[in-house]
């Protein structure tokens, strides 16, 4: 387990090194923000001094071997924008997309989990339509355009919960339901279908006609194998969820890492794009690693050795 972890650890820091440095070239061939930075009746002279004083003047491979140089120093640069050291922007805005992201997976899992369970068990049932309904609304409606429809409703005409803010629970109730609804609609399909796959096989009919009783052989045997695929799926919806933050906390204008993502790429903060793209980067790798990890708890027959580790 610990090659397979040293190795996992290797894989990630291949990742962030290939994102690093296809956003570092990305944003040199997409725009110049020195533009951003002078007045419009600024000279070309005015120009070059700012490209100057940010080293931009410097050609693509010398910016490069600099840019990873200060990296590996723990040093990611100043925002152009705020005017101060990367780092502790991401320090102070990553606590709150962490507590609304994991806010919403704690809170939308199991009650997928439970309603994928319940509507394969109850198939073509109104409770089953039911939960279809909401799988399709959940996966059909965008999460800024949920939001915005919340803030009219509960904000605007109700006046139950606050449109925007961070720090009081109330502020957070609609941005958590926002993040959670196509989170919890997804891995409510999927529980759906793979809990139908393996109840039809053999497996599952040997155990009744043994005398099992139903809810060991939902549970021990149907939801035990359904959830290999679940857990892969909820890796990959946890990183769809951290991408969709950049929307959602544009809506209620949260202080977290997503609407400070928004706020850099409008005026071209080179060093604040980066830094924070390889801050998902890295949340995504791990998110993926722990996924592999839990694939042996849940069925242990699941060696690190078949995954390309060793046991």
């Amino acid at each position: 387990m610990i090659r397979y972890i040293i190795k996992r650890i290797l894989q990630t820091v291949l990742v962030l090194f290939l994102v690093m440095t296809l956003v570092f070239v990305i944003l040199r061939v997409v725009g110049d923000p020195t533009k951003m930075m002078v007045t419009p009746d600024s000279t070309f002279e005015d120009l070059e001094k700012v490209r100057h004083a940010l080293g931009l003047d410097k050609s693509i491979w010398q910016q490069y071997v600099e840019y990873v140089t200060n990296i590996l120093h723990g040093d990611f640069g100043d925002s152009y924008y705020f005017q101060r050291p990367v780092l502790d922007l991401l320090q102070e805005r990553l606590p709150a997309t962490l507590k609304i992201q994991s806010i919403a997976l704690l809170v939308s899992l199991p009650l997928a989990i439970l309603f994928g369970i319940i509507s394969a068990i109850k198939r073509n049932s109104i409770l089953d339509n039911a939960v279809t309904i909401f799988v399709v609304a959940g996966r059909s409606i965008p999460s800024f355009w949920f939001g915005l429809l919340m803030v009219m409703i509960f904000s605007v005409n109700l006046g139950w919960l606050p449109p925007s803010g961070y720090g009081e629970p109330s502020q957070l109730i609609m941005p958590v339901i926002a993040v959670a609804a196509g989170m919890g609609a997804s891995v409510t399909r999927l529980t759906r279908s793979s809990m139908l796959d393996v109840m039809r096989q053999d497996y599952i009919t040997t155990a009744r006609a043994k005398g099992a009783k139903e809810n060991t052989v939902i549970v021990k045997h149907g939801l035990h194998n359904a959830l290999l695929t679940v857990v892969t799926f909820v890796a990959l919806q946890i990183g769809y969820m951290f991408a969709g933050s950049v929307v959602v906390e544009s809506v209620f204008a949260l202080p977290g890492l997503g609407r400070l993502i928004v706020t850099a790429i409008k005026d071209y903060d080179f060093p604040l794009i980066q830094a924070s793209t390889l801050a998902f980067a890295l949340i995504f790798s791990l998110i993926n690693c722990i996924a592999d990890i839990c694939y042996t708890l849940i069925d242990p027959r699941i060696s690190y050795r078949n995954k390309g580790g060793a046991a």
